[in-house]
């Protein structure tokens, strides 16, 4: 009866989701939507996360586990994410993703490849038509997305390719680059060829006059133990969508304002019906909790090992110049660089973005502890010594009283970073401020960044004020400045 009754629970337990990725463009997010809806479609339970940066972090958090399919695209398996194995053709792909344990699934339809594009105005007064014509303008102001920069297939090859090594070029967001271009701060640009934004701006499309780049067909990559019944639903999506229409999908999103759900359903033969969406105060509320508790996870583990550590420092100067050196040198490390450094260790989410947060907070809290313990005057570690204290009795009663504003200090300005740098964790799925400022940059909408921003500001300020507050309580009476 025993085993009946546990047989009977087990079958009971709800069926664990399927987690979705998409990378933090328009586009992407769409194809998330669709692969869940896809899902959901065929009996798989399925949620989505979304904007989770570019193409490494999706797939270290899909070989991590954090997360079990995710839309890319040909090219940038081949050429990028696979770049060491040099694959012929994307006919090599799938063995060589079954070496990694994951699949593919067939091709959506379109194929979404990156060009070089130009206000077609200042194009037709240059006479560029080609990517080789750049070659006669090297005084021209080039923005590239951060990702085309680095990548295998980006603009190492490609400048190599035209011989366009001698143009300068600068690294930026490739949302931003679109408004950057339409207000003459830089003539040409990387576009994904079903970007909307290419007619909204007026952009022409330089001719690859020299083939470089591939075909950049779109799939959904998904570990190999992916249910039968759930890959079923991912290739049925095969030929569904041709270039023009994920134009038109992208464009409905970033022009129209429909939700990424609506264009997902759309792509789906269904009905766009209401999102459905929180309103805002539920969401403040939602983003407030994930912030918080980002913050305050992080400040606590930093507090507990940097005080000890602070205290030590002082005590042994040799000591105390390594450990200053040591929380020093992880300032310097770039905040978007840490976290994805931490993906392969940590996933993706809050525990890797937490871990960043602690490391950037030992600093300001080690420091000021340091500073102040050793800036007691001596008279009065002598008086406590004279009375006969022990170390430890002195550092309660004596030393850490006097240094209580300096320390405070510290840990005010570890939490004020910390409400700033968790913005970031957003790239990463770890919601809170930084969701709605990603998500408003993509679409351009002031209003969406400003729901991120100013709350953020807002709770740095509270948070300022809160620890005058609880400096004002924990020091003694003696030592509390009288007006």
């Amino acid at each position: 009866m025993r085993w009946l009754l546990l047989l009977l629970a087990l079958i009971a337990l709800p069926a664990r989701a399927e987690t979705v990725g998409s990378k933090k463009f328009t586009e992407g997010v769409i194809l998330g939507e669709m692969a869940r809806l896809a899902l959901e479609r065929a009996g798989v339970p399925a949620t989505h996360r979304r904007e989770l940066g570019g193409s490494r972090i999706l797939w270290d958090a899909l070989k991590a586990g954090e997360i079990d399919v995710y839309p890319d695209y040909t090219g940038t398996l081949r050429f990028e994410i696979l770049s060491g194995q040099h694959l012929t053709d994307d006919r090599a792909l799938p063995r060589a993703l079954a070496a990694q344990g994951l699949a593919m699934s067939k091709p959506i339809g379109f194929s979404n490849g990156y060009a070089l594009a130009m206000r077609a105005d200042v194009a037709k007064r240059l006479g560029i038509a080609t990517i080789g014509d750049l070659v006669r303008h090297p005084e021209l102001a080039i923005g590239l997305s951060n990702e085309f920069v680095d990548r295998q297939d980006g603009w190492p090859a490609l400048s190599r390719a035209y011989g366009l090594n001698g143009l300068k070029i600068r690294g930026i967001d490739h949302d931003l680059a679109y408004r950057a271009i339409a207000a003459d701060q830089i003539a040409v640009t990387d576009v994904y060829t079903t970007d909307a934004e290419i007619a909204t701006y007026k952009l022409v499309v330089l001719r690859d006059d020299r083939a470089f780049f591939p075909r950049y067909d779109a799939v959904f990559v998904y570990r190999a133990g992916l249910p039968t019944k759930a890959v079923t639903a991912l290739d049925a999506l095969a030929g569904t969508i041709d270039e023009a229409a994920m134009r038109e999908l992208n464009r409905k999103v970033t022009v129209d304002k429909l939700s990424e759900t609506q264009a997902a359903r759309l792509a789906l033969g269904e009905t766009a019906q209401a999102s459905g969406e929180d309103g805002i105060w539920r969401r403040l509320l939602d983003r407030t909790l994930e912030h918080l508790w980002l913050v305050a996870v992080s400040l606590a583990a930093a507090l507990i090992v940097a005080l000890p550590l602070g205290v030590a420092a002082a005590r042994s100067p040799r000591l105390g110049a390594l450990v200053l050196s040591v929380t020093g040198l992880l300032q310097t490390i770039p905040s978007l660089a840490l976290f994805v450094i931490l993906i392969p260790l940590l996933g993706i989410g809050a525990a890797p973005t937490i871990m960043a947060l602690f490391l950037y907070s030992l600093l300001p809290i080690v420091r000021n502890t340091h500073a102040g313990l050793t800036g007691i005057a001596p008279a009065l570690l002598d008086s406590a010594d004279a009375l006969g204290l022990s170390r430890k009795a002195r550092l309660r009663r004596i030393e850490l009283p006097l240094a209580l504003p300096t320390i405070m200090a510290g840990l005010r300005t570890a939490a004020v970073v910390a409400v700033g740098l968790a913005t970031l964790g957003a790239i990463i799925g770890a919601g809170g401020y930084g969701q709605p400022i990603l998500t408003g940059i993509r679409l351009n909408d002031t209003g969406l960044i400003l729901e991120g921003a100013i709350p953020a500001a807002v709770l740095a300020l509270v948070i300022e004020g809160l620890f005058h507050l609880l400096q004002g309580a924990v020091t003694p009476r003696g030592l509390r400045f009288q007006s």
